[in-house]
């Protein structure tokens, strides 16, 4: 379900801290990352801020289980809320594709990763991934493809089946297919 919120920097944060890891394994990571900070699972205290991770030791945020490029990617987007490179309140205000200029900037953060932003946390109604794997698939197995499309043809086929302005909502449903087809060849 698409959700948006506001905790901008601890989406970030973590998106940064998951990458190309499983999800249980991302999760403990990030758990332990917060409590570094004094953040308890369920304490009122927030997510610590720009300041307090730019200042943290190098060697207790390796600690937690950031790898050496993570921990110069958290502190890169600290320093880029410190220094007001990013504002970071106003992202809701700026159009997709000034969000994606203003993060891309940060180390760590691409293309892909401020689309899941926003999707995920801005709830961007028609944001359109097309170099996410789960999407290719997803296109792939829907439309009886032999191989993965690609970026043209995902493209295309958002004009042709009129996903726009909800590109975002077609990509999750397609998402979601992956289980069913998943489902579907188990029960066979």
């Amino acid at each position: 379900m698409l959700k948006p919120h506001k905790k901008y920097f601890e989406t970030l944060v973590d998106a940064i801290i998951s990458q190309q890891l499983s999800v249980k394994v991302a999760e403990a990571i990030f758990n332990r990352f917060k409590l570094l900070f004094g953040n308890k699972q369920n304490s009122s205290q927030g997510f610590p801020a720009p300041d307090d991770i730019f200042s943290a030791a190098d060697e207790k945020l390796r600690a937690c289980g950031l790898s050496n490029a993570k921990v110069r990617y958290v502190k890169d987007l600290a320093f880029h809320v410190i220094e007001k490179k990013i504002k970071i309140k106003n992202l809701n205000s700026l159009p997709d594709n000034e969000i994606i200029g203003e993060l891309t900037q940060v180390k760590g953060i691409g293309v892909w990763t401020v689309q899941m932003f926003l999707i995920f946390c801005l709830g961007r109604l028609n944001v359109l991934p097309v170099d996410d794997l789960g999407l290719k698939k997803a296109v792939m197995l829907n439309y009886k493809m032999r191989k993965l499309p690609d970026a043209q043809r995902i493209m295309m086929l958002s004009k042709l089946n009129c996903w726009e302005p909800y590109n975002s909502v077609a990509t999750w449903y397609l998402w979601q297919s992956l289980s069913v087809n998943f489902n579907k060849k188990i029960r066979k």
